[in-house]
C-alpha cells in the first residue's frame, strides 16, 4: 500500500465516523429539547439503525458489490445521506423525525460495508493492515464528540448540520478513493448476504449458548446508546458529549489487549469479563451524581471498553474461529444482523419503554432505569455461566 494510499484510506475511515458519531450520540437529547420525544419516541428512532442494519446486506451483497464500483456507490449515498441529516432537522413532530432517520440508516448502513471492501482491496496483508487503518474510525468518533462538547452544540440542531456537512464532503472524496470495481467472483447469494448460510453454527451448543447471550446482551447496550447522554445532561454534567468519547478512548485502549487475553484466558472468560462490566456501568449510573460520586459517571462511561471490546470483539474472534475458513464471512454477517439488527432492535424497544415508566416531572427517576440493563446483563451473566461449556482449543464447525 502505497502512503498515499494509506492517507486517503485514513481519512475515509474518520470521516465515516465521524457522521455517525456527530449525531447518533446526542439525538436521545435533541430529541428531547426539539420534539418533546418520550423514551419510546427515542427508542424507536434508534431503532431504525437497527432495522437498516439488518436490510443492508442485502443492498451491499445484491446490488451494490454486483453492479457497481463501491467508492462511487459509497460517494452517492453520503451526499443524499448529507441531504436527509439536513432534512431531520426541518421536521417539527417524532412521526416525521423517525422516517427521514430511518431513510438516512438505510443510506448510511451500507457504507460501513463499502468502506471496509475499499480498505480491504487496497491490502496485501489485511490481518496486520486493517487495523491501522480502521482506528482512524475510533479517531472520527472522538474527534466528532470533542467538536460537538467543544462547540457546545450537543442539544442544537448544528450537532445535525455538522454531520450532514461531513457526510456530503466524504461523498465528494469518495470518488477520488481508490477504484474498488465489483467482482464477479465474489458476487452473493441471498442466503450468503443475510447469513444463513451459517446456520450450521447454532448446531454447536456452546456458540448457540453464546449466540442468544449476545442477542440479549444488546438489550442493555441499547440503554447506553440511547440514553446516557439524555442522562447526563439531565443530571447538569457539563459537555457531556464530549466526557463521553472517553468511551470511545477506552474502546482504542482496550481492543489492543484482546490478542494476548484470548489465547492466554480463554474465549469465556473474556466473555464473562465483558459482561461483568456492563453490570458495574449500569450500577456506577444507578448510583452516581454530580456531587460526591460523579467519579462513578466518568467509570461508567470508562467501562464502554471493556463492555464493548471483551463481548463484541471477542464475540466476533469467536465466531471467525468457530466457522472456519469456509462459512466465516456468512458467519460475521449473521452475528451482526442477530446483535446489532434484532438484538438492537429489541434493545431501542424495551429501552424506551422502561424510560417512560420512570418519568418524574420534566426529567426522570435514573436510578430504576439503570437497574433494569444491570438486571438483564446479571441474568444472562448468571445463564452463560451456568450452560456455556466451550474447549480451550476452539474446533471450527463442519
Amino acid at each position: 500500500m502505497t502512503p498515499i494510499t494509506f492517507i486517503k484510506l485514513a481519512l475515509m475511515m474518520l470521516l465515516q465516523y465521524f457522521i455517525w458519531g456527530a449525531w447518533y450520540v446526542t439525538m436521545g437529547t435533541y430529541m428531547t429539547e426539539h420534539l418533546n420525544a418520550s423514551g419510546t419516541h427515542i427508542g424507536a428512532a434508534y431503532g431504525a439503525l437497527a432495522i437498516a442494519t439488518m436490510i443492508s446486506p442485502f443492498f451491499v451483497g445484491l446490488v451494490a458489490d454486483r453492479f457497481f464500483a463501491a467508492q462511487r456507490i459509497m460517494g452517492v449515498l453520503h451526499v443524499l445521506g448529507g441531504v436527509l441529516l439536513l432534512a431531520a432537522t426541518w421536521v417539527s413532530n417524532t412521526t416525521a423525525f423517525y422516517w427521514v432517520i430511518l431513510v438516512y440508516s438505510l443510506l448510511y448502513m451500507p457504507t460501513i460495508a463499502l468502506s471496509n471492501s475499499i480498505a480491504f482491496r487496497q491490502m496485501n496483508d489485511p490481518g496486520k493492515q486493517f487495523p491501522w487503518i480502521r482506528v482512524f474510525g475510533t479517531i472520527g468518533w472522538i474527534v466528532a464528540g470533542l467538536t460537538i462538547g467543544f462547540l457546545a452544540l450537543e442539544k442544537t440542531a448544528s450537532t445535525f448540520h455538522v454531520a450532514a456537512g461531513i457526510s456530503v464532503l466524504l461523498g465528494v472524496i469518495s470518488f477520488g478513493l481508490p477504484h474498488t470495481p465489483p467482482q464477479a467472483s465474489q458476487q452473493m447469494s441471498a442466503g450468503q448476504a443475510l447469513g444463513t448460510d451459517a446456520l450450521v453454527l447454532l448446531r454447536d451448543r456452546p456458540y448457540f449458548i453464546f449466540f442468544i447471550a449476545a442477542i440479549l446482551v444488546c438489550i442493555p447496550l441499547s440503554f447506553y446508546y440511547g440514553f446516557a447522554n439524555v442522562f447526563l445532561n439531565e443530571l447538569g454534567v457539563e459537555n457531556a458529549a464530549g466526557k463521553m468519547i472517553l468511551g470511545q478512548a477506552s474502546e482504542a485502549v482496550f481492543i489492543l489487549a484482546i490478542p494476548l487475553l484470548f489465547n492466554r484466558i480463554g474465549v469465556k472468560n473474556m466473555l464473562v469479563l465483558g459482561m461483568v462490566a456492563w453490570i458495574l456501568r449500569y450500577l456506577c449510573f444507578a448510583w452516581g451524581d454530580t456531587a460526591g460520586n460523579l467519579w462513578m459517571l466518568y467509570a461508567g462511561i470508562i467501562l464502554h471498553g471493556i463492555c464493548y471490546d471483551f463481548f463484541f470483539v471477542t464475540g466476533y474472534m469467536y465466531t471467525e474461529k468457530k466457522a472456519g475458513e469456509k462459512i466465516k464471512n456468512a458467519a460475521q454477517g449473521l452475528f451482526t444482523f442477530a446483535t446489532y439488527g434484532l438484538g438492537m432492535f429489541i434493545g431501542t424497544w424495551f429501552s424506551g419503554r422502561t424510560a417512560d415508566n420512570y418519568i418524574v416531572g420534566n426529567g426522570h427517576n435514573w436510578a430504576p432505569i439503570w437497574l433494569m440493563p444491570a438486571y438483564i446483563a446479571g441474568a444472562v451473566l448468571i445463564l452463560f455461566v451456568l450452560f456455556f461449556r466451550e474447549k480451550r482449543e476452539i474446533s471450527a464447525a463442519t
